[in-house]
C-alpha cells in the first residue's frame, strides 16, 4: 500500500480558482469510492493525500448567512457531520494494510446524508460549527475537509469513551492538530527507514538461515520495533530510571536483539542448538536453549542499559512469558509499581509514577478472549496498583493462530475492550511507519500529562502462518493471496522517501548492505565458537538447598513495647467501639498466664519485621480488616471515616508497610504481587486469597509463573500466599485451599508449602521468610492459613513461644507421647484436624491413651524427612503409622505423603489412610453431613469406635 503524504505545494500549485473547487469534488467522490474516480486521480490522491483548501482570495464570494429557520437547520446539520466525524471517523480511515475492512458507518460522514450541499457548507462560517477552528480554516466547507483531512487518513481516533472533558478536548486537539505530535524531519525519516531495513533483514535471515524452525516473525508489524525505540526516547527524556516491557512470543525475538540489544550471535546459537523441530511442533516448554531446565527462547526475556544524552540512565527489561499469552500483564505491571515506590521510610510506600513506565503488547485475538486482559486494565487506576499509566500496543495481524477475527470476537475492533476503561484508543495502519510513530508521540505525551493509559492498535498483517513452518494459505487463501503480492514496509517507504529526494537509491543499497553483513558477522561468529557457546548454555545452576534457618525470636520487653504503640491512636481519633473493646483485649496478652491469638500474632511479626528494616505490602480482598474480622491493620474513624494504621507510626521504623483491599480479582492481583516481588526482593510481600478456593482463578499464575520461576527463568521470589483452608461445613467453595495442588507442584526446593496450628508457629514462620527477602535462598511461602482456628484457644500462644524458639516443621501433640515406648499408633496430621484431635482427647481426658502419639506436620513441603525420623525412633514399639486428614483421599496431602512416610517407616510397620474417601467435590454442602463425617474421622483415628449416627441430608 502506498501512504499518503502530506501537503506539497509543488503538486497542487496549479489547481486554483475552480480547478481546485473541481479536485475537491473529485476527492470527496474518492473518499467515498475509490473506484468511482480516473485511475489518475485514485494515484493522485493516494500519494498526496486531499488537496489544500483555498485561501480567502480565492473562494467565491459567500451568500449571507440567513437567520431564517432553514439556514439554523443547515448549521445544526453541519455540527453533527463535524461531531459524526470525530466520533465515526476511523469507520472510514485507512488502517488496513491489505484492505480488508469495510466501512459500515461511512454514510454518517457523506454531505448527503444531511442533505447538505457543498454550497450549504461554503455559505456557513467554520465558527459556527468548530470551536477555535485554526486559522486558515473559514468555511464550514473547509473544517469538513480538515476534519476528514485529521480522522480518515493512516491513524484513526477513537476518544469518544473518554468522558473526562479535559482530557477529551486535549485529545481531540492534538488529534486535529496538522502539528502535534511534531511530524519527523528528514533524518529521523532516514533513522526509521534504516531501522525497518534491520528489523526485516533480520527476520529474513533467520528465515533462510535456520528453515523450518519457529520464530514467530514480526513480518507484517515491522513497525513495532521503532515504536519501541520511540518510546523509549520519550520516557528517557521524561526522566524515567526503567521502562517494563511484556509481551508474547509474535515478534519477541527481534525486540530482544534491537530493543533489548540480545547480541544476534547468542540467538543464532540458540537456534542453532535446537532440538530436532519434527521432535517438538508446538511452543511448549521444553527449553530448546537450557535443556529440560529453561524456557523456549521466544518465552525468555532481558533487560539492557540506555543513556539518554548524559544525565538519564533507563533500564529496559523485558519480561519472561510463557505461552498463557496475556498472563504477563499484571506481573509487568507489578515490575512498574516496584520500581516506582520507596520502601525505606515508615508509613505507605511514597510513590513516584515518573520513574518507571509500562509498556504492554497484546495479540489481537488474545486481547479480547483472555479474562486476564480486563483483569489487569481495572487495577490500572486503583490506589494500591496503579502506576501512572500503562502504553498498550495492539500487535494485531488480525489472525489468531488460524482463527479469522469474526470467530474470535464479538467487538469490532480487538481494542474495543479497553473503552470500557476510558482508555484513548488510536488505531493506526502499520504499513505507514511515520504515522505509528505520531501514534507513539501522542501516547507519550498523554501518559506524560494525564498520568493514564493509552493504548494503540498497530493494524497489521502476518507475512507467514501462525509460525514458519505452518501453512497459512488452507485457512486463509484469500489474505495470504494478497501477502504475497504486497510490498514489505520498508520497501514501500524507501520508495516513498526516494521519490521525496530524502534518500536516494545508494543510501538503500547501502542500508541493506550494512544489515546484512552484520547478521553474517555474528553467524559466523557464532559458528566459530559453536562449542565454547553450547557448552556455556546447556545449563542454568539451581540452588536446590533448603532455605537456611535464621533467627526469629524477639525479645518479650520489645513485643510488649510494640504492642502498647499498636494499642495508641492519634489524638481524636474515634475508634469504632465494638472494635475497640477487641483491640483493648490485646493490652495484656504477652504478661504471664495470658495468650497471644492469630491476629495479634501477625501484627506483632509485622511490626518486629518493619523494624528490622524490611518493608512490608500486604494486598488481597478485603485484607485490611481481614475476611474474618481478624485483623484489622487499617482502623476507620467512626465519626468522619478518617483512615489509620498503627503499623504507620511505629519507634525505630525505617520501612513502609502498605496493606490494599484488592478488586474482586484473583489472576491479575497474583501477578501483580509476583512481579512487585521480583522486582523488589527486599520487600516482604503477601498475597491473601478470600478464601483458600478462590486461588483457583489465578490457577496459571501459580504454575507458570510461581511454582517454577527458578527452573524456566531463573528468577528469585519470596511471595507469600495466605490460602485460608479448613473444613468448617461450610460447603466445596469454602473449605479448600487446594493444598494437593501446590504439592504436586512441589520439586527442587521451590517453595515452602506449610499449614499450621499455632500462633507462635505463624510469628516465627513469617519472621523466617521475611529474613530471606532478597537472599539467594528466598522461596516463595504457601501457608495453609486458618478459618475457625484464629479464634480457637487452642491455637493461641504464650507470650514466651514468640520471645524464644523457632518455627518448627513439626510439632507433637502436648497431651500425648510421655511413654514413647508404649506407642503403637502414630497419627501424622497437619493443620485444623490435628486441632480437632485435640479437642477430642481433652474431652476423653480419662481414657488411657499411651498407645497413641500424634505429631502434627506443620511444613509439608520441603517434606520434614529427618525431623518425622527424629520422632520414630524413640517409638519402639510402633506398628502403624497413620495419615489423618479432613479433605477428601484424592484431595490433601495423602497422595504426597504417602510414599515419603512409607519411605521413612521402620520395617513392619504399615502405613494407613483415615479421612473422607475419594470424592470430585472438596467438600459436602450439608453442615450436618459434614460434622458426621468430621467426628467419625476423629473417633477412628483415637479408636473411639462407639457408633456415630448418620444424618440423613435435608432436601
Amino acid at each position: 500500500m502506498a501512504v499518503k503524504e502530506p501537503y506539497n505545494d509543488t503538486v497542487w500549485s496549479k489547481y486554483y480558482g475552480p480547478n481546485l473547487g473541481y479536485i475537491q469534488e473529485r476527492y470527496e467522490q474518492f473518499v467515498k469510492d475509490p473506484s468511482s474516480v480516473e485511475q489518475h486521480y485514485r494515484d493522485l490522491f493516494t500519494v498526496s493525500g486531499p488537496p489544500p483548501l483555498a485561501p480567502d482570495a480565492e473562494r467565491a464570494p459567500r451568500p449571507a448567512v440567513s437567520a431564517d429557520a432553514e439556514w439554523l437547520k443547515k448549521a445544526v446539520k453541519a455540527s453533527k457531520l463535524i461531531a459524526n466525524i470525530r466520533i465515526y471517523g476511523h469507520m472510514a480511515a485507512d488502517i488496513d494494510p491489505l484492505e480488508r475492512s469495510t466501512n459500515p458507518m461511512a454514510k454518517w460522514l457523506e454531505l448527503e446524508t444531511y442533505e447538505l450541499t457543498r454550497e450549504d457548507l461554503n455559505a456557513l462560517p467554520a465558527s459556527l460549527i468548530w470551536d477555535n477552528a485554526p486559522a486558515d480554516v473559514h468555511t464550514a466547507m473547509d473544517a469538513v475537509h480538515r476534519m476528514r483531512q485529521a480522522y480518515t487518513q493512516t491513524i484513526a481516533y477513537e476518544f469518544g469513551h473518554v468522558h473526562d472533558e479535559r482530557e477529551l478536548r486535549w485529545l481531540n486537539s492534538q488529534a486535529e492538530s496538522m502539528t502535534s505530535p511534531a511530524p519527523l524531519n528528514n533524518t529521523e525519516r532516514k533513522e526509521l527507514l534504516k531501522r525497518l531495513v534491520q528489523v526485516e533483514h533480520f527476520e529474513t535471515f533467520l528465515h533462510k538461515t535456520f528453515v523450518g524452525q519457529k520464530r514467530f516473525s514480526l513480518e507484517g508489524n515491522d513497525a513495532l520495533v521503532p515504536m519501541l525505540d520511540e518510546i523509549v526516547r520519550a520516557a528517557a527524556h521524561d526522566g524515567a530510571e526503567h521502562i517494563l516491557m511484556g509481551m508474547a512470543h509474535r515478534g519477541r525475538l527481534n525486540v530482544l536483539a534491537h530493543i533489548l540489544g540480545k547480541p544476534y550471535d547468542i540467538i543464532f546459537s540458540e537456534f542453532h542448538h535446537s532440538p530436532n523441530k519434527e521432535l517438538f511442533p508446538s511452543e511448549g516448554s521444553m527449553g530448546v536453549t537450557y535443556g529440560w531446565s529453561g524456557d523456549v527462547k521466544y518465552h525468555l526475556g532481558a533487560d539492557r542499559a540506555v543513556r539518554e544524552g548524559e544525565t538519564v540512565r533507563t533500564r529496559i527489561t523485558l519480561a519472561n512469558n510463557p505461552s498463557h499469552l496475556e498472563f504477563v500483564n499484571p506481573v509487568v505491571e507489578g515490575f512498574t509499581r516496584a520500581a516506582q515506590e520507596e520502601r525505606n521510610a515508615p508509613g505507605l510506600p511514597k510513590l513516584n509514577t515518573s520513574k518507571a513506565m509500562a509498556v504492554l503488547m497484546h495479540g489481537d485475538a488474545a486481547f479480547p478472549g483472555e479474562g486476564i486482559v480486563a483483569e489487569t486494565l481495572n487495577i490500572g487506576k486503583l490506589q494500591g496498583y496503579q502506576n501512572g499509566g500503562t502504553v498498550h500496543i495492539i500487535v494485531n495481524n488480525r489472525i489468531g493462530f488460524t482463527t479469522e477475527s469474526e470467530d474470535s470476537r464479538s467487538t469490532h475492533y480487538a481494542s474495543d475492550l479497553a473503552k470500557g476503561y476510558e482508555i484513548p484508543v488510536v488505531h493506526v495502519n502499520a504499513d505507514d511507519p511515520e504515522a505509528c510513530i505520531a501514534a507513539v508521540r501522542l501516547a507519550s505525551a498523554y501518559r506524560h500529562m494525564f498520568k493514564k493509559d493509552f493504548l494503540i492498535d498497530l493494524i497489521g498483517y502476518r507475512r507467514h502462518g501462525h509460525n514458519e513452518m505452518d501453512d497459512p494459505e488452507t485457512t486463509q487463501p484469500i489474505v495470504y493471496g494478497k501477502v504475497r503480492n504486497h510490498p514489505t514496509v520498508y520497501r514501500a517507504y524507501a520508495e516513498r522517501l526516494e521519490r521525496e529526494k530524502v534518500i536516494t537509491a545508494d543510501d538503500l543499497k547501502n542500508m541493506i548492505a550494512e544489515a546484512e553483513s552484520v547478521l553474517q558477522q555474528a553467524f559466523d561468529q557464532m559458528k566459530e565458537g559453536k562449542q565454547k557457546n553450547a557448552e556455556s548454555k546447556t545449563a542454568v545452576a539451581l540452588d536446590n538447598s533448603s532455605p537456611q534457618q535464621r533467627p526469629t525470636a524477639f525479645p518479650l520487653a520489645g513485643l510488649q513495647e510494640i504492642n502498647r504503640e499498636l494499642l495508641r491512636v492519634p489524638a481524636g481519633f474515634k475508634v469504632y467501639p465494638k472494635l475497640e473493646r477487641i483491640l483493648q483485649r490485646r493490652k495484656d496478652a504477652l504478661n504471664d498466664g495470658e495468650r497471644v491469638d492469630w491476629a495479634l500474632a501477625e501484627t506483632l511479626a509485622f511490626a518486629t519485621i518493619l523494624k528490622d528494616g524490611t518493608p512490608i505490602r500486604l494486598s488481597g480482598q478485603d485484607s485490611q480488616r481481614g475476611t474474618f474480622a481478624h485483623r484489622h491493620l487499617v482502623l476507620h474513624d467512626s465519626e468522619n471515616g478518617e483512615l489509620y494504621s498503627p503499623l504507620h507510626q511505629l519507634s525505630d521504623s525505617s520501612a513502609s508497610f502498605g496493606v490494599y483491599n484488592s478488586p474482586l480479582s484473583e489472576a491479575s492481583v497474583l501477578g501483580f504481587e509476583y512481579g512487585y516481588n521480583v522486582f523488589a526482593p527486599e520487600t516482604f510481600v503477601i498475597w491473601e486469597a478470600q478464601y483458600g478456593d478462590f486461588a483457583n482463578a489465578a490457577q496459571v499464575i501459580i504454575d507458570q509463573f510461581i511454582s517454577a520461576y527458578r527452573a524456566k527463568w531463573t528468577q528469585r521470589s519470596n511471595l507469600t500466599i495466605l490460602l485460608p483452608h479448613g473444613y468448617e461445613g461450610q460447603g466445596p467453595e469454602h473449605s479448600s485451599g487446594r493444598m494437593e495442588r501446590f504439592l504436586q507442584l512441589s520439586a527442587e526446593e521451590n517453595w515452602t508449602v506449610a499449614n499450621l496450628t499455632s500462633a507462635a508457629q505463624y510469628f516465627h514462620l513469617l519472621r523466617r521468610q521475611a529474613a530471606l527477602c532478597g537472599q539467594p535462598d528466598a522461596r516463595p511461602l504457601v501457608i495453609m492459613a486458618p478459618k475457625s482456628l484464629i479464634r480457637n484457644t487452642r491455637s493461641t500462644s504464650a507470650g514466651a513461644d514468640l520471645a524464644s524458639g523457632t518455627f518448627q516443621p513439626v510439632l507433637p501433640e502436648p497431651l500425648l507421647g510421655s511413654k514413647p515406648e508404649a506407642v503403637k499408633r502414630l497419627v501424622v496430621c497437619s493443620g485444623k484436624v490435628a486441632i480437632d484431635l485435640q479437642t477430642e482427647l481433652e474431652a476423653t481426658r480419662g481414657q488411657d491413651f499411651s498407645w497413641l502419639h500424634i505429631l502434627r506436620m506443620e511444613q509439608l513441603y520441603p517434606f520434614p524427612e529427618r525431623e518425622l525420623g527424629a520422632h520414630l525412633s524413640s517409638f519402639s514399639s510402633l506398628e502403624e503409622i497413620v495419615w489423618v486428614q479432613e479433605e477428601p483421599k484424592n484431595m490433601g496431602g495423602w497422595t504426597y505423603a504417602e510414599s515419603r512416610l512409607r519411605a521413612i517407616a521402620p520395617q513392619k510397620v504399615t502405613v494407613q489412610y483415615i479421612g473422607r474417601p475419594d470424592r470430585s467435590s472438596p467438600a459436602s454442602g450439608y453442615a450436618d453431613v459434614h460434622s458426621f463425617e468430621q467426628r467419625r474421622i476423629v473417633r477412628e483415628a483415637l479408636k473411639l469406635n462407639a457408633a456415630v449416627q448418620a444424618p440423613v441430608p435435608s432436601s
